[in-house]
């Protein structure tokens, strides 16, 4: 493996053992700082999002200062390296008020845009999932374990997540819906960690809309490198976010697709 890419791993993991232990203090907790930024709906974030955050780009000055970065909290810091770190201190804050253990941790280095490695890390639960440089890997409470999608499987034995029943727009709702009245089992409110289950062979796709770049870019780079597919609604790159569809296989995909794809 080249220098830089070593030292790009060891940079990511470097950055969500940060995030966890500036975000664990604060979960679960009875006083919780919490606001909304979205004056016409909800869109919380919390004391711990903007602490993980800080910790992180804490972390990237100090080993990678050339390097850009993009986080959800404190927006974007250009860079001259070429590299720019993607962040999501917390991806799913509603989770994390609520006490449920899926919302993550993502971090992501991305080259011309694209993410080229990536991690989505649950501090509570413990667990870790990672993708890049030939790598596709987990770790967490039961161990160490290469990750690998499921591979092909019929629409109607596929398993399909999504984060909110009320997705997107009516119209990508309705194109969501037509695409759930046919799969096995349909779930939902994982945020990321839908992603990282789909990375490790346990369901089958991801369907959501609206994401931005910090969203999707470090579960897109583990996704595809456990195997998986992660494209638009259109069948085209989905690294800049917007409407996202992430399969374990091509069967899957180009089943779903061709529905979505027919959405306004």
């Amino acid at each position: 493996m080249a220098t830089q890419d070593a030292a790009i791993i060891e940079t990511a993991h470097a950055t969500a053992d940060a995030a966890r232990r500036a975000i664990l203090p604060y979960f679960r907790r009875a006083d919780l700082a919490t606001e909304n930024k979205d004056a016409s709906g909800f869109d919380p974030v919390t004391e711990a999002d903007r602490a993980a955050e800080q910790a992180m780009r804490a972390v990237l000055q100090q080993r990678r200062p050339g390097d850009g970065i993009i986080g959800e909290e404190f927006g974007n810091t250009p860079g001259q390296s070429g590299i720019t770190w993607v962040l999501d201190p917390i991806d799913g804050t509603r989770g994390f008020m609520s006490g449920t253990p899926t919302w993550g941790v993502l971090v992501a280095a991305a080259r011309d845009g694209v993410p080229i490695f990536g991690i989505v890390d649950q501090p509570y639960i413990g667990e870790r999932f990672w993708g890049g440089f030939g790598q596709a890997a987990m770790h967490g409470p039961m161990g160490a374990r290469d990750l690998a999608v499921r591979g092909d499987r019929p629409l109607d034995q596929s398993v399909l997540f999504t984060t909110f029943p009320e997705l997107g727009t009516t119209r990508e709702a309705a194109a969501f819906a037509e695409v759930a009245r046919l799969v096995k089992l349909t779930r939902y409110g994982m945020d990321c960690y839908a992603y990282a289950l789909l990375a490790a062979g346990q369901i089958d796709l991801v369907i959501e809309a609206g994401l931005s770049n910090y969203d999707i870019q470090a579960p897109m780079a583990v996704i595809e490198a456990a195997g998986g597919i992660v494209t638009n609604w259109q069948g085209g790159p989905a690294h800049q976010g917007g409407r996202v569809i992430a399969a374990a296989g091509r069967q899957q995909h180009d089943a779903a697709l061709a529905i979505l794809s027919r959405a306004p």
